[in-house]
């Protein structure tokens, strides 16, 4: 049997001695930060600081979802995705991005929203945290895609899209994480109403 190790948290906190400011882009700001690690030596730790996002898993009342496909730059391929977006600015309620977000991409609204967890996608290099939210008690509003951007609204039924998630057909990690949540709220919610 392995060994388990157990140490004091707060002994290998890493602490801050320099933070510089690389890059200061629209969207994403990169810093070069030198760190005292708990042994006493130094290293450097190169990270994003990114403003946060909402996700949301629209249901319908026929057990259906809706998902976008767009081009994503960087992996330069097409993803199939939960509605998201980000913070706007610091402070700004996750649960009205996410509002916002669904309308805006969807053109679908929600009277109901259930907060799932909160996700720490790149804990290695960013700070970034993604909120995801199930969208129920949906009514039609008014699709308002933002400058430059250009997606499909994909209809399908959610055990699908939960099953294409299960077996790595949507790699989009927000995307497959918040579909798994959504999935394991809904079937815990059902045992305990049947129960």
């Amino acid at each position: 049997m392995p060994t388990q190790h157990t140490f004091d948290m707060a002994a290998v906190r890493e602490e801050t001695l320099h933070s510089q400011q690389v890059f200061d882009g629209r969207l994403l700001k990169v810093y070069q930060d030198e760190v005292r690690l708990p042994n006493g030596q130094h290293s450097v730790r190169e990270w994003i600081n990114h403003p946060g996002a909402s996700a949301v898993v629209p249901l319908f009342e026929d057990g259906t979802t809706v998902m976008v496909r767009q081009f994503r730059y960087p992996p330069r391929q097409f993803f199939l995705e939960v509605p998201a977006g980000k913070l706007d600015r610091p402070g700004e309620d996750p649960q009205a991005v996410a509002l916002r977000e669904l309308e805006e991409e969807t053109g679908w609204c929600a009277r109901s929203l259930v907060h799932l967890g909160s996700l720490y996608p790149c804990i290695g290099y960013s700070n970034e945290v993604i909120h995801c939210f199930l969208a129920q008690d949906l009514e039609p509003g008014r699709q308002q895609l933002a400058d430059g951007e250009w997606l499909e609204v994909v209809r399908l039924p959610l055990a699908e899209a939960v099953a294409m998630a299960r077996c790595g057909k949507i790699p989009d990690m927000k995307s497959t994480a918040a579909l798994l949540l959504a999935d394991a709220f809904l079937q815990q919610k059902t045992r305990k109403d049947a129960g």
